[in-house]
């Protein structure tokens, strides 16, 4: 088998764009021996129509490259319909809009003290400093946690997310379990104190049932533990990326602190631009041929997200910022099918609310050093130093 692209190789900020953009030309169905060996998927018309497939492409065998799930099944993402349907259900409802609405000054005045910090020491590291620190935050108020659990979500968060940009196995085996525990703990206070499942999302899961039956405890718990890791570290990945973009494009910054109505929309663009995620996975229950090259039953397939967002086919202009896009609906920033984002909505006030926080707490911000990019699953900033100009 063909060894395509190499996913350990030393990356800058910038750098994994060029090679996706290499490969949609010259080997847009990608194989890879790291991990075990891989399938990476590079064209927007192939990840949109994989994800969308969940009857030939399933979920339920890996979710993610590389496979970091050693402890068990963590639902929605872990399951395919139907079986994941009732997590999705109980879930949802807790992340409309509408539902989520409430949290937006919450997550202003989080976002206005993590930043009044940084800008009185004249400037840090937007992601440690910042968005690292925010949707741990935002997620304590989302899911009723006590101060207890957040500071130790903080700790097992961070150590978690290392362990996994270093590729170190048996860390990420060890802080998982620890995320398990965490959950575990949850679900117990649940049970003890429960809360109206309309307000909470493991009383939400509690209170659910299937054919008059609830649902399995260590499934609820797996979930969980899912939700806590995808909403904390894609929005910080996502936050440091949009902050280098800006920091580099000082025009656009000035535009949008002066436009404050440009940010929505501007978050949309960003998205595409610097998805947060390239790695989410499915497995082929039969061969399938794509592009002339046939991918056997069983192997690991990389929805490339990232790349999808900036093929050349789909979006003119693929990797620069335009707040015009007349097709922005093509976007697969939050995938596509089944298992499409279930907390989308959540994630867009995150992002919004922190770009608009950011943009006002100082005149200006400039990127003070190098970006370092993270590794697979995630695509992104992982350390964003910036400076920020004083006010006159």
């Amino acid at each position: 088998m063909a060894h395509d692209f190499d996913p350990l190789v030393a990356e800058t900020f910038d750098s994994p764009n060029a090679v996706y953009a290499e490969l949609r030309s010259r080997c847009p169905v990608a194989h890879s021996d790291t991990w075990g060996g891989f399938w990476a998927l590079m064209k927007h018309a192939d990840v949109a129509a994989a994800a969308a497939d969940w009857q030939t492409y399933i979920t339920s065998k890996q979710n993610v490259v590389p496979k970091v799930a050693f402890t068990g099944r963590r639902p929605p993402l872990h399951l395919d319909p139907p079986e994941h349907t009732p997590y999705r259900r109980a879930l949802a409802p807790l992340l409309t809009e509408r539902a989520i609405a409430r949290l937006e000054p919450i997550v202003r005045e989080i976002c206005r003290d993590l930043l009044a910090r940084m800008v009185a020491n004249g400037g840090g590291d937007i992601v440690a400093d910042f968005s690292a620190h925010m949707p741990i935050a935002t997620f304590a108020n989302w899911m009723n946690l006590s101060a207890e659990a957040v500071a130790e979500l903080t700790r097992v968060g961070r150590l978690y997310n290392i362990a996994v940009q270093s590729n170190d196995m048996d860390a990420t085996k060890e802080n998982s379990l620890l995320l398990y525990d965490m959950a575990r703990a949850v679900v117990a206070d649940r049970r003890a104190n429960s809360l109206p499942a309309d307000q909470d999302a493991t009383s939400a899961l509690l209170a659910a049932r299937v054919d008059g039956e609830p649902l399995p405890e260590e499934m609820i718990v797996g979930t969980i533990r899912q939700v806590l890791v995808v909403g904390i570290i894609a929005p910080s990945v996502m936050i440091g990326s949009i902050a280098v973009h800006l920091g580099r494009d000082r025009a656009l910054q000035s535009r949008l602190r002066a436009n404050p109505s440009l940010v929505a929309p501007a978050i949309e663009e960003f998205l595409r631009l610097y998805t947060p995620y390239r790695g989410f996975a499915r497995t082929a229950v039969r061969d399938v041929t794509i592009r002339d090259r046939t991918i056997p039953a069983g192997e690991p397939i990389a929805l490339v997200y990232a790349s999808a967002n900036r093929d050349e086919e789909v979006f003119e202009d693929a990797d620069q910022f335009r707040l015009d896009r007349p097709n922005m609906r093509d976007s697969v920033a939050f995938g596509r099918g089944p298992h499409m984002c279930v907390g989308a909505p959540l994630a867009r006030l995150e992002l919004r609310v922190a770009l608009e926080e950011l943009l006002a707490a100082a005149p200006g911000f400039a990127l003070a050093g190098e970006p370092v990019q993270t590794r697979f699953p995630e695509i992104g900033a992982l350390s964003a130093p910036v400076t920020f100009e004083a006010a006159t």
